[in-house]
């Protein structure tokens, strides 16, 4: 993940968001799609927080370009409360506006130069709104907020409207090969940081190490994510270092000792890369883009080769972390899409120079939002981008309802033809992975959990101790994987 929202996470407890199919989406035949409303939603309660989805965040800034936004609460479990009726402000911070659902004008209550608020309201549990993007290449922000509730909000990127958009030829999307390993599994990049805090992990009255436990419990994929200096003044752990590559081939020899896969998460940047912040490191800084476009490949590949020569090859590898707005900005934001698509081929590169065998993810904060991600992947793959796995993040605070999570995977593994992994998820857990791993031709590649010692995820308290949610993941074993 990354802490984009880390405290408004935990005090929202878990999530939702967006439900009934945007307009724009593509269709999926109603009879594959299976309804997945009774998991997130309950008739009535008292709300908590406000959610909202923005169907899109990132677009054209050609004062025309509109995305759905749906505006809905959840209790203090996260669900949905489909009685709702309240009202509420939402507030747009930059060049966009909004409009009703049917297109009529809504009155602003506030303008200034860089604010406009307006008054709507939500009623039985839902309401409906349109963003329209401006003509400034820019990052809007947009909030909802009412009386006693927690707020939430997104953050769109609009982008130049003459960007040259492209659609893929029919021989550039092949069928891509089901991976035979399918994935159960969780990214415990913080480990090394617990144990140096004295954490203990412990399963069955007895000590244990923490990855053993996961896998004793049917995981058999840990993920990494892997920072360029994280040790440096404003990297992620100055001086320390954690989750630099040190920590990284540590980390590997270990999971690789527990007879477990790992999936390597690199983020091209000295702390968190998501879809608000992807840093340039500071080593890459002032480089020429052909420059910046080698510097990537190299440190791809050294990483690689080391973690390689010490018998601990990773068996995939993501090429950035939640890239849907770029990566090492600003040279490769998504307004710069040749950019974007040559220092993706750059890592790509990399990763098969030193072991073709290694499958390769591209890897979306995208888990609902379907015309973004085909926007994404239709304008990579025609500029020659290769992979094998398509990664989504499944946050219901961003990325919309089960059904829309649901309908862009029956979609993507359609249109692309390649297995399809939720890499990054915690809320709702047995219903995400009954989700992927029912997924049509045995498309869906699998999960990770993100996070799951001592974030949101939790399936162990603060002294270690198991919760009952370590013990889904022995059921969703036997069911899935067995």
């Amino acid at each position: 993940m990354k802490i984009y929202s880390y405290l408004s996470i935990i005090l929202l407890a878990l999530f939702i968001s967006c439900n009934d199919k945007p307009k724009e989406a593509t269709i999926i035949k109603e009879q594959t799609v299976k309804d997945y409303k009774t998991w997130y939603q309950v008739e009535t309660g008292k709300p908590s927080a406000l959610v909202f989805a923005s169907y899109k965040t990132t677009m054209l800034a050609n004062g025309k370009d509109q995305s759905l936004l749906r505006i809905s609460t959840v209790d203090s479990l996260g669900m949905e409360l489909k009685n709702a009726s309240l009202p509420f402000e939402i507030s747009v911070k930059g060049d966009a506006t909004i409009i009703d659902i049917d297109s009529t004008a809504l009155a602003p209550v506030l303008k200034s130069d860089t604010l406009t608020v307006w008054k709507s309201n939500i009623s039985n549990g839902v309401k409906k709104l349109w963003l329209r993007a401006g003509n400034t290449k820019d990052r809007i922000t947009v909030k909802v907020s009412t009386d006693s509730l927690w707020p939430a909000s997104h953050e769109i990127h609009t982008i130049p409207a003459d960007v040259e958009l492209l659609t893929p030829t029919k021989d550039q999307i092949t069928q891509g090969p089901k991976i035979e390993q399918e994935m159960l599994g969780a990214d415990i990049s913080f480990l090394p940081q617990l144990e140096a805090r004295g954490i203990k992990f412990h399963d069955d009255g007895f000590e244990k190490d923490a990855i053993q436990i996961l896998k004793d419990h049917g995981f058999n994929y840990i993920r990494l994510r892997v920072f360029v200096n994280p040790e440096n003044e404003e990297g992620y752990s100055p001086e320390k270092g954690f989750c630099g590559l040190d920590y990284t081939l540590q980390m590997a020899k270990r999971i690789k000792a527990a007879g477990l896969h790992l999936l390597l998460d690199f983020h091209y940047s000295d702390t968190w890369a998501d879809p608000q912040k992807q840093f340039k490191p500071k080593a890459w800084e002032g480089l020429e883009f052909n420059e910046l476009t080698s510097a990537l490949k190299d440190y791809t590949k050294s990483v690689l080769t080391q973690l390689k020569a010490q018998g601990t090859m990773p068996d995939m590898v993501q090429i950035g972390n939640e890239i849907n707005h770029g990566m090492v900005w600003p040279e490769g934001h998504v307004s710069n899409l040749d950019n974007l698509a040559a220092l993706l081929k750059a890592g790509t590169e990399a990763v098969k120079e030193v072991d073709t065998n290694t499958k390769i993810m591209m890897h979306l904060a995208l888990g609902g939002q379907n015309e973004e991600t085909i926007f994404w992947f239709d304008n990579m793959i025609a500029r020659g981008v290769e992979f094998e796995i398509i990664g989504l993040s499944y946050y219901p605070i961003w990325h919309c309802t089960l059904d829309d999570l649901n309908s862009n995977m029956l979609d993507l593994i359609e249109r692309y033809q390649k297995d399809v992994n939720v890499v990054e998820y915690s809320a709702f857990k047995k219903a995400v992975n009954d989700m992927v791993f029912n997924l049509p031709n045995d498309r869906g590649n699998g999960t990770c959990i993100w996070e799951p010692l001592n974030t949101w995820s939790k399936i162990f308290d603060e002294n270690g101790q198991p919760l009952k949610e370590l013990y889904y993941y022995d059921e969703i074993h036997r069911e899935f994987l067995e």
